[in-house]
């Protein structure tokens, strides 16, 4: 029995003490604030070992299918690129992939030129919707975060002067009013708290993003302007080149 009151001591001690005092003493607000802290975490925890995954020498990688594909080995230089992570090779596989298929079709090397560009552009919009998973959720808590936390604020401060002006002449209005004020401006420092990291976390996302997203677009006019000069250079390209049948002149008899 003895060791039952201790525990109910030592829980009444823990929920009235440091953060969770202040979670019980700010209201309901607190729980959505919270709630929004636990997502955020989620998602900067998810990005970063999303986006460390995908970290790779975009630089030499490049170089190394460059390399390759002005020796003619497109199928070795699509396998590296499907070896690697990032939006880099990904764009570079899609590139090559559709360059070798057309290739081996004989197309016209304007159509090439054309299809493989186009190829690439609707790739990347993947690419970006890839690298920017979850980014609005955490621009959501960033910006919900400190709104929920005046929004206590201004219910909890209407709800204490309701108290002052029932209790008027019962105490010391000033003490009464200063506890009161000190309680409900908790709710809007705890959204600050949660609104202020996820913020800074997502302006440090969103330029990860975008330096990743240029780095692909550069990969992407590096490697249309190497098909460009070999489509230019080969023999007999045009010669066995696909080209629409034009219909007769005369229509159908």
């Amino acid at each position: 029995m003895l060791t039952l009151f201790s525990q109910a001591g030592i829980w009444h001690e823990l929920l009235h003490s440091g953060a969770m005092k202040y979670m019980l003493e700010g209201g309901y607000f607190m729980w959505p604030i919270l709630l929004l802290a636990v997502i955020g975490l989620a998602v900067v925890i998810e990005r970063f070992r999303s986006l460390r995954l995908i970290a790779t020498d975009g630089q030499a990688l490049r170089a190394q299918v460059l390399e390759l594909l002005h020796e003619d080995k497109v199928e070795e230089a699509v396998a590296l690129c499907a070896r690697s992570r990032g939006p880099v090779p990904a764009i570079l596989a899609v590139g090559l992939h559709r360059y070798e298929v057309l290739r081996k079709l004989k197309y016209d090397p304007a159509r090439i030129e054309e299809q493989v560009v186009k190829s690439m552009d609707d790739y990347g919009v993947h690419i970006t919707a890839a690298l920017e998973k979850n980014l609005p959720v955490l621009s959501t808590v960033a910006t919900v975060a400190p709104m929920l936390g005046s929004l206590g604020t201004v219910v909890g401060m209407v709800v204490l002067f309701q108290d002052i002006e029932t209790q008027f002449g019962m105490g010391n209005i000033i003490k009464i009013a200063a506890a009161g004020i000190k309680i409900k401006l908790i709710v809007t420092v705890w959204g600050l708290m949660v609104g202020i990291p996820a913020y800074v976390f997502f302006n440090y996302f969103t330029t990860v993003v975008n330096r990743y997203i240029l780095e692909a677009e550069e990969t992407a006019s590096q490697l249309i302007e190497a098909l460009t000069l070999r489509l230019a250079t080969a023999p007999g390209t045009d010669s066995h080149a696909i080209r629409p049948t034009p219909a007769p002149a005369g229509g159908p008899s």
